[in-house]
């Protein structure tokens, strides 16, 4: 408790002196209250002014200074009242004193944030603005006391030893103006890729064959793709043309052209050919994600900006920090509303976005905080409030003809649809479309902020078959464990609730008007030590009854699961120490409930190794059996590798089955071939290209000095993760591919800044340029050759005609065809006359000092010159 909360009657009159003081006071803190009265200190008689020191635990942090206290020679006299001044409490704390906007002090430390009203402090006339220990223990949390011995007075924070909170790294700005640009070609062939299929078995001697063939590359800065189904190899007029496309994605517009899905449900029979193009307003789309073209995905924002508010008791520090990481994102203290609130924080639209709410009583970070989750589920075609989104599209049907790889193309088709998000919760969508006849499309994305329920739905209108179909998805979230999905359209409706009670065991109950039926299901699993356990059990109302189990325990696995149609049981049991690689043997049970009561028992041995490096095939796998059932006993096999870089290779043979006893086998083969930036075997999934690009760098030895690879010369990847810098992140932080001449990176299409970080430079070597501007286009990889010329060092001496060296001038090698002559190397010598011009390339180079022409005047840099080479010069004074 102050002293000064004793209420004063009349106002007293102030010494001279003490009268100046606060005047003084008030001067030089505009943030100390106005009042003089008010926050006037009343000496107790107890109380006098004492020299002490302050300690922080073990250490001094200020030698001497004056308190308002008592003592009796062996201990402190009412402690708790004792003044201490207000700057040597936070110069000794160590507390930064911030004034707000609204006249408060905010205190703060690696351990605390906490507020105090100025105007509740008191003054004391010889000490200034001051703080009681009963206030430092209670507002601060800091401990307090007095050490005779020392003769000070000791504090004790909570938050010893503790540093700041871990904040975001600063971003830095990704400038690419004035650097050297490099363009990628209108037109390039990326790469080709074959898949085919060869299978028969023994009862016929006729052999299928089918295949697919697909290319990708780049075209005035899209990509294109081109499909061809193979019905069968052996006879091209089966082949028919799948997909023709070409795609321009930016983060504001896309555009189509070819085949692709509509954004509205189809009426019409064939596939979709035409052109589209989106345009968003207000919001950007940077997804490159896999796969065709989705219209949906690109009507959509990839983030959501919303707000978070909470309740808590005033002087609580609450921070807002990511699921995963100790990141401070946002921290405010709680004030006398009781309220907190974060503005504009960023959910993701794909699944669940959630980050950590922690609530610190009385601003102590020492103290354990409350944790509460803050999560947003956005829906999928939800636009934020003001954004909007247009997609216009036009085409024909394509429909198969025998003998003709085309096909035909007739009834015309297309659409145009307006969206926009109405509010944070509500996202409406019309527009017309044709599909065999005229149509009105209306759309409604709705999530109540405050009510865990959310609707998504389409109607489209003027349909022939029903008038109206629809498509309606409604989700109820009550609680994180309880959740209820309503699905409705015009074929059925169906209904599905879940509820996990938080022991491992969940509920479930669906049903499904299309087939008329309910059915119920529990899920139990749960994990001790190295024992698992799953197990999955469903009955409907038809009497059918499906379940499973899966267990582990260390090496050993069991698997069983079964139907009204039949069982499979199998037990594996790992031989190596890493799971599912290397060695195992597995035993198998499969049962039919047909007629004849099918079965097949079978043992084997599998192998299976690492992936390649990049990729996500093994290099081999091998699995090696025999089967015994109803129908006979044979040898089943398969072996696949991927070894080969583009490449994969897969055979399976069976000389028996559960319901067949006759042999049959398949041969998978897909072969992949790069056709830029060169000649190779490609990447398995290089049908990613039509949605991504990306850079192939080519760091050389450049030993002539041509800025061209010739043959002899050296591709240089050993330092290649220190060298490239790609948007002020190195290369751990993007997708790369390594390559014996060079390494891939891919990028979604954008403009990025690539530097040449030294760290990662050859001995005596440098690059021509430190750093490039780069256009990466969707289809293809920009293609950047680096070449690290020999770097040469010119030293010497400069003097004058007398031989006396020069001191503090300034030597300049200037190429004699640089333009401009920003290119200069500098120097400057030291107190000896001595200067040393570094990282010279081949070439002649004029010599000046201090601007004027030295004699000799020029030094010339061969091939065969060495690496440090001497001249003296001289300047006539």
């Amino acid at each position: 408790m102050f002293l000064a909360s004793i209420s004063i009657a009349s106002p007293p009159q102030l010494c001279e002196i003490c009268s100046q003081r606060h005047t003084q006071i008030l001067q030089t803190n505009p943030d100390y209250p106005t009042s003089t009265v008010a926050n006037m200190v009343v000496e107790s008689s107890k109380l006098t002014r004492l020299p002490v020191g302050i300690n922080v635990g073990k250490n001094n942090a200020i030698a001497s200074t004056f308190i308002r206290g008592a003592e009796d020679g062996k201990q402190a006299i009412d402690l708790e009242n004792w003044l201490i001044a207000f700057k040597d409490v936070t110069q000794a704390l160590q507390l930064t004193v911030k004034t707000l906007e609204d006249g408060q002090l905010e205190l703060r430390s690696p351990g605390l944030i906490v507020r105090i009203n100025p105007k509740e402090l008191k003054i004391d006339p010889e000490l200034g603005l001051v703080l009681s220990v009963a206030n430092i223990q209670s507002k601060l949390g800091v401990k307090c006391e007095f050490n005779i011995v020392d003769y000070a007075l000791v504090f004790y924070p909570p938050w010893l030893g503790l540093t700041d909170s871990e904040s975001p790294p600063p971003q830095l700005p990704v400038i690419t103006d004035g650097l050297p640009k490099i363009y990628p070609d209108k037109f390039r062939f990326s790469a080709i890729g074959q898949k085919i299929n060869i299978s028969g078995n023994s009862n016929y001697s006729t052999i299928n064959s089918q295949g697919n063939l697909q290319a990708v590359g780049s075209l005035l800065g899209g990509s294109w793709i081109l499909g061809i189904d193979q019905l069968d190899l052996s006879n091209s007029s089966t082949w028919r043309l799948a997909e023709l496309q070409y795609l321009r994605q930016t983060p504001t517009a896309d555009y189509v052209i070819g085949s692709q899905p509509t954004f509205w449900q189809n009426q019409g029979s064939g596939s979709y050919w035409g052109f589209t193009t989106v345009q968003r307003f207000g919001f950007t789309n940077k997804s490159s994600l896999g796969g065709e073209f989705s219209p949906s995905q690109r009507l959509q924002t990839q983030e959501f900006n919303r707000t978070i508010v909470g309740k808590a008791k005033p002087g609580t520090l609450v921070q807002l920090k990511p699921l995963i990481g100790n990141l401070v994102i946002r921290e405010t203290l709680v004030d006398s509303s009781g309220v907190y609130r974060f503005d504009d924080i960023p959910f993701t639209t794909f699944g669940v976005s959630s980050y950590r709410v922690f609530l610190y009583p009385q601003g102590q970070l020492t103290a354990k905080p409350e944790i509460q989750e803050a999560k947003s589920t956005i829906l999928a075609g939800q636009l934020s409030s003001g954004d909007s989104a247009l997609i216009i599209s036009g085409g024909f049907s394509q429909k198969p003809l025998k003998n003709h790889i085309l096909g035909s193309f007739s009834a015309a088709r297309g659409g145009v649809v307006y969206r926009r998000g109405m509010s944070e919760e509500l996202t409406l969508g019309a527009g017309i479309i044709y599909d065999q006849s005229l149509l009105g499309l209306g759309e409604i994305f709705y999530q109540p902020r405050g009510f865990p329920i959310t609707v998504n739905a389409n109607l489209l209108m003027g349909t022939k078959k029903n008038g109206v179909d629809y498509n309606a998805n409604i989700s109820f979230n009550p609680s994180p464990r309880l959740n209820m999905n309503f699905f409705s359209d015009t074929i059925a409706r169906r209904f599905d609730l879940n509820w996990q009670t938080g022991t491992g065991l969940n509920f479930r109950l669906n049903s499904n008007s299309q087939e008329n039926t309910w059915s119920a299901g529990v899920n139990f699993a749960r994990v001790m030590g190295d024992f698992s356990l799953s197990t999955n059990l469903d009955i409907d109302t038809k009497n059918h009854l499906r379940w499973s189990l899966s267990s582990s325990l260390g090496k050993l696995q069991f698997n069983h699961r079964g139907n009204e149609i039949g069982t499979v049981t199998e037990m594996n049991y790992y031989l190596s120490h890493s799971g599912v690689l290397g060695n195992s043997l597995s035993i198998s049970h499969e049962t039919l409930n047909s007629l004849n009561s099918d079965y097949l028992t079978s043992f084997k041995w599998r192998y299976r190794s690492e992936s390649v490096s990049n990729g996500y095939l093994p290099l081999w796998e091998f699995d090696i059996g025999y089967g015994l059932g109803s129908q006979g006993q044979g040898i089943i096999a398969s072996a696949s590798t991927s070894i080969i870089p583009g490449l994969s290779l897969k055979l399976n043979y069976e000389a028996i089955s559960a319901t067949k006893d006759e042999s049959s086998f398949r041969i998978e083969l897909s072969p992949i071939l790069n056709l830029q930036p060169q000649l190779s075997l490609g990447n398995t999934r290089f049908e990613n290209l039509r949605n991504e690009g990306g850079i192939f760098i080519q760091p050389f030895l450049d030993n002539n000095g041509n800025g061209r690879l010739d043959n002899n010369e050296k591709v240089y990847l050993q330092d290649i993760d220190l060298l490239v810098v790609i948007n002020n992140q190195n290369l751990k932080s993007y997708q790369t591919e390594s390559h014996p001449h060079g390494i891939f990176i891919k990028l979604p299409a954008g403009t990025y800044r690539l530097d040449l970080d030294p760290a990662g430079y050859h001995v005596n070597r440098k690059p021509l340029e430190s750093a490039y501007a780069v256009e990466v286009i969707a289809g293809s990889f920009n293609y950047i050759r680096v070449p690290m010329a020999q770097a040469y060092t010119v030293a010497g001496k400069v003097t004058d005609n007398a031989g006396n060296p020069l001191n503090g001038v300034k030597v300049e090698a200037i190429l004699s065809a640089s333009i401009p002559v920003k290119n200069a190397t500098v120097s400057i010598t030291n107190s000896a006359g001595i200067f040393f011009l570094e990282e010279l390339q081949l070439g002649t180079y004029n010599l000046f000092v201090d601007g004027k022409a030295a004699q000799p005047s020029s030094i010339e840099i061969k091939p065969d010159s060495k690496l440090l080479q001497e001249i003296n010069l001289v300047i006539k004074q």
